[in-house]
């Protein structure tokens, strides 16, 4: 058990409510490529899809860290900086799609 008590517990579900709440805007931006007849209009629901999964991939991943170890380490410096990318990339290309 991890001395640092509920810490690693309360990081695990943030990352997962962050990654459902990407997969939420995921569904929005897909359901509004749809109504745009696709297109160009898709690529911000597939750049939200990647980084929905990728945030779930580095979830489970720390997740397993912080119940494996007693002491964990920081998360993967290139998974957070995918992460980061992603999202604004993301942002952006839906940014340019609005008329």
């Amino acid at each position: 058990m991890n001395p640092d008590g509920a810490q690693p517990q309360r990081t695990g579900l943030a990352w997962r409510r962050t990654a459902l709440a990407c997969a939420g805007c995921t569904l929005l931006l897909l359901n509004s490529a749809a109504r745009q007849g696709w297109g160009l209009a898709v690529v911000p629901g597939v750049l939200a899809a990647v980084t929905t999964a990728l945030l779930a991939v580095t979830g489970s991943v720390r997740d397993r860290v912080f119940r494996e170890q007693a002491r964990p380490t920081a998360p993967s410096a290139p998974m957070i900086a995918a992460a980061t990318v992603l999202v604004a990339a993301t942002s952006a290309s839906a940014l340019s799609l609005l008329h």
